[in-house]
């Protein structure tokens, strides 16, 4: 395994900065959309919430890897040329942000009604509510339902590998196809993986005990 990992060391290193760089903007992104979505479907307008649970029905139940082949087939083909990596932090994206929504409109729905109901009294209006009452509150609330989101994003960041993303599946396939050594191969891109997830895990149990 030391041999292999070392005579490949620049395309496991390549691999894992990719696959890291996707899971950020994913991660980043897929938690604004998810929460925008998420606060769509609690709004008062009867129009925005079917909005919000058209978008959160539709993606959270569609697979990840259809929702990427469509940004890196069907997109370029009629819209604008974007690259594998692109389309695949797109889908990754896209669908995370559906699960996000429902995580945290369960968190906002566990916030007392009187909450917004006090923060309208006061002079704010729903968003204002929302921001600064009701959305610190759901947060705390989700925290691990949403590490275990971030974990799973950066685990369906492998989908990157089917439409030539360069992530760590992708190199550990081209790998494995070279040297044949397909199980010491697909332990070291585990192992990669473990080096980004577990910091996330750990990360979101410390975040959850200290706001308890």
């Amino acid at each position: 395994m030391i041999n292999l990992l070392t005579s490949n060391w620049s395309e496991f290193i390549s691999g894992f900065g990719w696959t890291l760089l996707s899971s950020i903007l994913a991660l980043f992104f897929s938690l604004i959309i998810g929460s925008l979505f998420a606060i769509l479907e609690v709004v008062p307008n009867k129009f925005l919430r079917v909005i919000g649970n058209i978008y959160v029905e539709v993606f959270r139940n569609i697979p990840l890897l259809v929702i990427t082949m469509f940004f890196y087939l069907v997109i370029p083909l009629y819209v604008v040329k974007i690259n594998g990596f692109t389309a695949g932090t797109i889908g990754l994206t896209i669908y995370t942000s559906a699960f996000i929504a429902e995580t945290v409109r369960a968190g906002i729905n566990s916030v007392s009604v009187g909450q917004m109901e006090a923060a309208r009294s006061q002079g704010m209006t729903f968003w204002q509510g929302m921001r600064y009452i009701v959305l610190p509150q759901a947060f705390k609330l989700v925290i691990p339902p949403l590490g275990n989101q971030f974990v799973n994003l950066v685990k369906n960041s492998s989908v990157l590998a089917f439409v030539a993303g360069f992530d760590l599946m992708y190199q550990g396939n081209a790998i494995a196809s070279q040297t044949f050594d397909t199980i010491n191969t697909y332990i070291i891109v585990g192992l990669f993986y473990l080096v980004i997830t577990m910091p996330i895990s750990y990360y979101m149990q410390y975040l959850e005990r200290k706001l308890a």
